[in-house]
């Protein structure tokens, strides 16, 4: 066989992810604020797209298994958009072929819920947003000028506030502050002090034990056996209590009086001005209960504008336009428009059609809480509605569902189950935790439940767990072991 250069043609089959489609996508996986932000640069870049007035809001309503959808499924679209492509009007899915990368089962445990607001409320204002507080730094940056009469000492301690950690404490040490900035060490250590005077008492502590010894003086507290107290409490975290006790040199009404005094103050006083920052959630979909017993679904639509096509502009545009380059453009502008609105209301329908499938399998947890949360997976959802698990996925991607009990991640409602004692179907991790935080928080002070005995509890309650799972789930909620918890309750009940 000859070696050279040839020309060979082959004929092959392959999927291409059309532009619409990857944009499809992307919207899917929005929330309700990322598309107003989304919806907004369209507005800027589509001069034949405007915010059209809210349609008046019609809930889906679902009643037990029987799930009825709201008009925006069953509806067509606006005119302007639905000519000629009616039968394209159905909810948005994926298939898994054209979305062989990106993929998220979801069949594990998902995170905690994220509340807000006391439960049994209408709903947050959505209007109502963070009033941009200062910071720590800020804080004390405002308090340096009346405080300090020295430009040079107000340098050092302007410099020492901006290496102050997020609960307000100091990282670094003095002498390497002071060769860091080329001062004597006596200079760094009367900037500190500065920096010590102000407000809230207790930052810029170099220890928890500096920190709680500022808030003692400032209260008039510290003496001798606080010091002390102060000086030992590692063995106030372990609990030897008698023997911290006799270091004070005080009785037992005193050493109470002591403890009190220590919960009252706060050991990372920086973080009340550093709260996290980040937007606040905004619901995607409303959660309401009717007086008959079912549930009414709707999107949030104060997060969500309406896009119209501004037919009368575009007539009057065309009818000025002589190029045909701008026609061209014209009607590629149209095109858009009309797409975009489409993708919208099938982006819409398909997160309330998960929505109501979620309500319906979780609507144990709706009326009667957590413990009634049952296992479920993105598979069983998927095939309850027809769709792929990434279309689930993706819809359950950054949404939030806001009903009578709080407001939730649609991804929590996606949780791993344990078995059950008889054998039959089984219980959420979540319903798992609860039950564990409930006997633990119900358990005497005097005979505290080791792990083997909340297996015992749990079994008794239908739950057929494992020891090591029990720990497992005890430490996920932030439950110390039996031992110490015993030394926790041994120290809230000298109060």
């Amino acid at each position: 066989m000859a070696i050279g250069p040839r020309l060979d043609l082959r004929q092959s089959q392959s999927l291409v992810m059309t532009p619409q489609l990857q944009q499809a996508i992307k919207l899917l996986a929005l929330s309700n604020l990322e598309i107003e932000s989304f919806i907004g640069e369209a507005l800027e870049s589509n001069p034949l797209l405007e915010i059209g007035v809210a349609a008046p809001e019609t809930p889906v309503v679902e009643d037990g298994a029987d799930v009825r959808r709201t008009t925006l499924e069953t509806s067509p679209v606006d005119q302007l958009v639905s000519e000629g492509r009616a039968a394209d009007d159905r909810p948005l899915d994926i298939d898994q072929t054209a979305l062989d990368h990106d993929r998220d089962t979801g069949d594990g445990e998902w995170g905690a819920d994220i509340r807000i607001g006391p439960a049994g409320e209408d709903g947050p204002d959505i209007g109502e947003r963070g009033e941009g507080d200062k910071d720590l730094a800020t804080h004390l940056h405002d308090q340096i000028g009346a405080q300090a009469r020295d430009p040079r000492l107000a340098f050092i301690a302007r410099y020492l506030i901006d290496q102050l950690d997020e609960a307000g404490y100091l990282p670094v040490t003095l002498r390497e502050v002071a060769g860091e900035l080329g001062v004597a060490l006596a200079e760094a250590e009367a900037a500190l002090a500065l920096v010590q005077s102000l407000d809230p008492t207790g930052v810029g502590a170099r220890s928890l034990g500096e920190c709680l010894a500022l808030q003692a003086i400032e209260a008039d507290r510290h003496d001798p056996a606080m010091a002390r107290l102060l000086e030992n409490l590692d063995l106030l975290a372990r609990g030897e209590l008698p023997r911290l006790k006799r270091m004070c040199g005080v009785d037992d009404e005193d050493f109470a009086e002591m403890l009190g005094e220590l919960r009252s103050y706060d050991p990372k006083p920086g973080l009340r001005f550093n709260r996290g920052g980040g937007d606040p959630v905004v619901p995607d979909i409303l959660l309401a209960s009717r007086a008959d017993g079912g549930w009414d679904i709707s999107l949030n639509q104060a997060t969500l504008p309406r896009l119209i096509v501004n037919r009368s502009y575009y007539v009057e545009m065309r009818g000025a336009c002589d190029d045909r380059g701008a026609r061209a453009w014209l009607s590629d502008k149209l095109a858009d428009a009309n797409w975009l609105i489409k993708a919208l209301d099938q982006r819409q329908k398909t997160i309330l059609k998960v929505a109501s499938e979620i309500v319906t399998q979780q609507d144990g947890f709706f009326r009667h809480g957590v413990s009634h949360l049952r296992p479920l997976t993105l598979r069983t959802v998927a095939e309850a509605i027809g769709m792929h698990e990434s279309t689930i996925s993706r819809v359950t991607s950054n949404k939030y569902l806001h009903c009578p009990r709080g407001t939730f991640e649609l991804k929590y409602f996606f949780t791993s189950g344990v078995g059950a004692v008889d054998g039959e179907g089984g219980a959420s991790a979540e319903a798992v935790k609860a039950a564990i935080k409930a006997l633990i928080d119900a358990e005497d002070p005097k005979a505290i439940l080791s792990d083997d005995t909340l297996v015992d509890l749990l079994k008794a309650k239908g739950f057929d767990l494992a020891r090591r799972t029990v720990a497992k789930y005890r430490e996920a909620i932030g439950l110390g072991s039996s031992v110490q918890r015993r030394r926790q309750k041994a120290l809230a009940g000298m109060r």
